[in-house]
C-alpha cells in the first residue's frame, strides 16, 4: 500500500509543487492538502494520514502549538516539517514536541522522497545541512555550559539584572551591594564568560539559559 501523505502548508504553489514532485513516486499518494491549522485539525479527525508535511509557519497557528496537538491526539501520524527557516532553535523545538523530521523547502526531488519514507518507518529525517548546523550547535552550547557552571550565586543574580537592562547603580540598590562591588561583579563576568561588553553578556547568558 502506497505512504498516505497529507500536506499543510499556506502557499499554494509549495503544496502543488510538492505534489507534482511525487506524481510518479509509485509509492506515496497525496490524500489531503490544507492551507492552515484549522483545516488540518478538521480534516484528520475524519482521515488520519500516514506521514504530515507540515509548514513551520501557518497563519492561524504556531508550528509547536500544532505540532503537539496532533503528537498527543494522532499518535501513529508521523510529522515531517515543512519549512524555509534553518534556525536551530526551532529545529530543536519541533523535533522536542514529537516530530519525526525537518525539512527545509529548498530540498531536491530525492531528499523529499527520502524523507518520506524515512519518517514513515519511523525514522527521523534532518535536511542534511541541518545535520552540521546541529553538531555545531551542540558543541557551542558544551562550552557555554563550561562558562556558566563557574557562576557565583551573586554574579547570576547580577547578570539577570543586567540582562534586564539595570544600570550598576539600580544594581547596587537591588542587592544591598556597593557600587565598587557591582562592578567588580561585571568584570568578572565579562572574564568568565569571554566577552567584552554587556552584549556579549547577554548573548552568552540567552544561549546557556541562564535568563
Amino acid at each position: 500500500m502506497p505512504i498516505k501523505l497529507a500536506i499543510t502548508d499556506d502557499h499554494p504553489i509549495v503544496a502543488n509543487g510538492i505534489c507534482s514532485i511525487l506524481r510518479d513516486a509509485a509509492n506515496v499518494e497525496v490524500t489531503d492538502i490544507y492551507a492552515n491549522g484549522t483545516a488540518l485539525l478538521k480534516g484528520i479527525k475524519e482521515r488520519q494520514p500516514d506521514v504530515l508535511l507540515l509548514d513551520m509557519h501557518l497563519p492561524d497557528m504556531t508550528g509547536p502549538e500544532l505540532a503537539a496537538s496532533i503528537v498527543k491526539n494522532y499518535p501513529k501520524v508521523h510529522i515531517l516539517v515543512l519549512s524555509s527557516s534553518d534556525v536551530i532553535f526551532q529545529v530543536k523545538k519541533m523535533l522536542k514536541v514529537g516530530c519525526m523530521g525537518y525539512l527545509l523547502k529548498d530540498s531536491d526531488d530525492t531528499t523529499i522522497l527520502q524523507a518520506i519514507e524515512t519518517v514513515h518507518k519511523g525514522g527521523q529525517f534532518l535536511s542534511p545541512v541541518l545535520n552540521q548546523l546541529l553538531i555545531e550547535d551542540m558543541f557551542r552550547n558544551k562550552k557555554s555550559e563550561k562558562k556558566s557552571t563557574t557562576l557565583t550565586r551573586r554574579e547570576k543574580e547580577v547578570l539577570q539584572l543586567i540582562i534586564d537592562e539595570h544600570t550598576n547603580q539600580e544594581i547596587a540598590d537591588k542587592l544591598f551591594l556597593s557600587l565598587h562591588t557591582v562592578e567588580n561583579h561585571r568584570i568578572s563576568l565579562l572574564h568568565k564568560l569571554e566577552v567584552k561588553n554587556t552584549a556579549g553578556l547577554v548573548k552568552v547568558a540567552l544561549q546557556t539559559g541562564l535568563v
